[in-house]
């Protein structure tokens, strides 16, 4: 068990490395151009994908304790928020800046479209990882075809309840920690993603992000397309709106005022 975790943080380390250079290279190579935030987009969305297969294989193959998948959760939030430049990687949170109007229509979907074409790539690129065989863990898990069974261990309508609960978590906590410098924010918010997947991991797997689930999460036997969508794509989608018009619209309008203080907040960042 030691053996094959050592093997899959080195595998880990290797992913968020080669994926920093990467957006590096690309950032630099793209920067007259105007694509380098859809190439970081890209490069980020993958490797947050690829480090969840792995992840994922730790925990429902591997059988690590749910302790050490937790703290190896927290630390690859750490990891990517402090890594990805800029990048988005969720559906959802692009959309969120659309209707703050930080990005373009165009930009959003642009952006979306990115994110699910690096989930593809990830989905694929990781059985050709595993197939080296690097550890005992990725040679059983070629050995069985690299079967995966759904995740979703409730009815469908609770199911998706829980994805939109975790959703509306971390979009939450992703509003209310703006003003905090980055250093500090990027713990807080991956504290809270920690904490909703060891709230609702048992139920659906806590993936609150529609193209990380369309890499980790759709393959996997037990459940048709559409309803995973409905969990995985439409659960985070209304969680997220809930949030952000619970925050904007209700409550500014319970306290008497007109307009969210986050939209004064991102309207003074903008001056």
């Amino acid at each position: 068990m030691a053996a094959d975790v050592a093997v899959s943080l080195t595998v880990l380390a290797g992913i968020v490395v080669l994926s920093h250079a990467t957006r590096r290279v690309l950032g630099r190579a793209l920067a007259a151009t105007g694509l380098s935030v859809y190439a970081v987009e890209l490069v980020s969305t993958f490797q947050l994908c690829c480090c969840t297969h792995e992840l994922k294989l730790l925990s429902e193959v591997g059988g690590i304790e749910p302790r050490l998948a937790l703290t190896l959760t927290y630390l690859a939030s750490v990891v990517h928020g402090l890594t990805f430049s800029g990048a988005i990687g969720n559906p959802s949170g692009a959309l969120e800046h659309a209707y703050r109007a930080r990005l373009s229509g165009g930009c959003a979907l642009r952006r979306i479209a990115c994110q699910f074409t690096a989930a593809a790539a990830a989905r694929a690129a990781v059985p050709v990882i595993w197939g080296i065989g690097l550890s005992g863990l990725h040679a059983r898990h070629k050995l069985f075809g690299y079967q995966c069974i759904t995740p979703i261990r409730a009815p469908l309508l609770k199911a998706a309840v829980v994805e939109l609960a975790c959703a509306f978590v971390v979009q939450t906590a992703i509003t209310h920690t703006r003003a905090v410098e980055e250093k500090y924010r990027v713990h807080a918010v991956a504290a809270v993603i920690t904490t909703v997947v060891y709230a609702g991991g048992s139920v659906t797997g806590a993936v609150f992000n529609p193209a990380l689930a369309f890499s980790t999460q759709f393959p996997c036997s037990g459940n048709s397309f559409l309803e995973y969508c409905m969990v995985y794509w439409l659960g985070p989608l209304l969680g997220m709106m809930t949030s952000v018009l619970l925050y904007d619209k209700l409550v500014p309008l319970l306290a008497g005022k007109s307009t969210s203080p986050y939209d004064s907040l991102d309207a003074r960042k903008r001056q």
